[in-house]
């Protein structure tokens, strides 16, 4: 029955977690449609990559006891392909200065998936022992993907908006870390269920955010007339503006004279 059991809350977590790494879809067809990113960051789809990667390796039988942990390879190997595509958007229409950052984050984050793999592969030799270090790994990122949201969390109260946290991508990842929570204690793997603690919490906290400031609009800075960051054309339209209205005061003062 646990046996079951457990596979089934597996099942339940790859559709919970199917559902996490489609929901930046809708923001990314924002940033094509706009060509630019914004205000979005790229440092949560970088280490969701990364946890990706280490947990499709921590579920291949180099690492598990044979296919003991299979759903976790193929929701995470789903992800990597997500996470990836995200990540090339997101560089495609960034500012210069954050194509650089987001392209030395995501080599570090291969190096890191890099060493912990062949460590792990040549030279630990039971399943035992390169199931600590892969999973302990993967726990600190799985710590640092689920407290990523926090940088955008600030943001919001600061703005008093939650147009760059999107529901339903709060909500999956409360909804995905509850059941790979469950999961994890099912199978008695401490290394699944621990930073799904910390997750659980953390997505909880998005969605009290996101309630709260669901309904403000973020105030958008008054347009100012700055002639140094006007266009030519700005600049000729309300010239004409001023020597209409000033040649108007003119020609409605000399017919004051006249008719005194």
């Amino acid at each position: 029955m646990i046996v079951i059991l457990h596979l089934a809350v597996g099942l339940m977590g790859n559709a919970a977690s199917f559902l996490l790494y489609v929901a930046p879809i809708w923001t990314f067809a924002r940033i094509i449609k706009k060509r630019s990113t914004e205000e979005f960051s790229s440092v949560p789809y970088i280490i969701s990559l990364l946890n990706c990667l280490l947990y499709t390796w921590y579920g291949l039988p180099v690492v598990s006891n044979q296919w003991e942990n299979f759903p976790i390879i193929t929701i995470n190997g789903l992800g990597i392909l997500f996470e990836l595509s995200f990540i090339i958007i997101f560089i495609w229409f960034t500012s210069p200065k954050q194509k650089l950052k987001t392209r030395i984050m995501t080599t570090i984050v291969i190096l890191i998936f890099s060493t912990t793999a062949l460590v792990s592969a040549y030279l630990l030799h039971d399943h035992h022992t390169r199931k600590r270090l892969v999973g302990s790994v993967g726990l600190l990122v799985a710590v640092a993907m689920y407290a990523s949201p926090l940088v955008v969390m600030k943001k919001v109260i600061e703005t008093k908006s939650v147009e760059y946290m999107p529901f339903s991508l709060s909500f999956f990842s409360f909804l995905a870390s509850a059941l790979w929570l469950a999961y994890g204690l099912l199978g008695q793997d401490l290394l699944i269920a621990a930073p799904n603690i910390v997750g659980c919490p953390l997505g909880a906290l998005q969605l009290v955010v996101y309630c709260k400031y669901r309904n403000r609009v973020m105030e958008e800075p008054k347009e100012e007339w700055d002639v140094e960051k006007l266009d030519q054309e700005d600049i000729k339209q309300h010239l004409q503006i001023a020597v209409v209205t000033t040649d108007d005061k003119i020609n409605g003062k000399m017919s004051q004279n006249v008719n005194s």
